[in-house]
């Protein structure tokens, strides 16, 4: 697993790309895991915090609750119109609950707002990057995974 900054540092190229498409948009989608295996998908916000990329949670919400039990995780960048202008991003890994009440103050102290009641917050580690595009009527899927170079592969 690495952090948003680990990611940054093994692919220059590629991680302003994927942060572009996640702050593009406010609101994306992440999936986690319910108890029973099934998936479970809710609209989410992110920030880049220092080294991390991370998401919160209202207390006790589900997706909060599932990430608590199994840590896996897909979060699916807001995909913007039909052109795909900027491509299409994808991160896939393991949320880390931030409990520590130094860091849970520094995280809000980061936050463009506070959150308004009792919050989760998650750091998420990274296991998967992808991003893809088109251009010139051609698919090309870019990916990055830890200690692996970054792939890039066209798609007919």
């Amino acid at each position: 697993m690495a952090t948003w900054q680990d990611f940054e540092y093994a692919a220059p190229d590629l991680a302003p790309l994927v942060r572009a498409r996640f702050e593009a948009n406010k609101h994306h989608v992440l999936a986690t895991l319910r108890r029973d295996g099934s998936p479970r998908v809710s609209g989410t916000e992110v920030n880049f915090i220092g080294a991390d990329l991370t998401i919160g949670s209202m207390e006790g919400a589900m997706k909060a609750r599932d990430l608590q039990r199994d840590a896996r995780f897909a979060l699916h960048a807001h995909p913007g119109d039909e052109t795909m202008e900027g491509g299409d991003s994808k991160i896939s890994g393991r949320a880390v609950e931030i409990t520590d009440e130094v860091e849970l103050a520094a995280w809000v102290a980061d936050l463009p707002q506070a959150p308004p009641g009792p919050f989760h917050a998650f750091r998420l580690e990274l296991d998967q990057v992808v991003h893809t595009t088109v251009s010139d009527d051609q698919l090309w899927v870019t990916s990055w995974r830890p200690g692996e170079p970054v792939r890039r592969i066209q798609r007919l």
